[in-house]
């Protein structure tokens, strides 16, 4: 039986992220996880930012970017302060703790790159070049539009 696309993509990110976690933990690294990372390279280039500014940058939703800050908070890997202006408004920066595994989480990076260009190297056409496209498509036309238009056509008799 041919598995669905849903099913493909989390087991290719069981592949992917399992062994990124594993990385991370023989880098002596055993409380970093792989969703930090969107948080990290932001804060890599930037002292301080909103919880907005690191959704934006890092091209991730602002649910998804807040509770990862909070989970870093957690781990003592960041600073949380109210904005000047507005109490409510969050602002984001390394901690000492977060600063200090900086440089041992970017060397990391640079192994998983290597990594992922070796694999786009043996595939017909590179996996960051088709999750590109992907995505760009799926901007264009949402994946949630496409499937009320099967759903359309399937009641019509148009799909089989």
């Amino acid at each position: 039986m041919k598995q669905g696309l849903g099913t493909q993509l989390r087991h290719l990110i069981e592949l992917l992220d399992g062994a990124v976690e594993a990385a991370y933990v023989e880098a002596d690294l055993p409380e970093y996880r792989p969703r930090f990372t969107p948080v990290m390279r932001v804060l890599s280039t930037r002292q301080q930012v909103t919880i907005g500014e690191i959704a934006e940058v890092a091209g991730i939703t602002q649910p998804a970017a807040t509770q990862t800050v909070a989970l870093m908070h957690k781990k003592g890997l960041l600073l949380i302060e109210p904005g000047p202006q507005d109490g409510r408004q969050r602002i984001v920066s390394l901690s000492e703790k977060g600063s200090a595994l900086l440089p041992r989480v970017q060397a990391c990076w640079r192994a998983t790159r290597m990594a992922a260009d070796s694999l786009d190297a043996e595939l017909d056409m590179p996996l960051s070049q088709c999750l590109a496209q992907a995505i760009e498509v799926l901007g264009q036309r949402p994946f949630g539009e496409r499937i009320r238009s099967a759903r359309a056509d399937s009641q019509k008799g148009d799909y089989v």
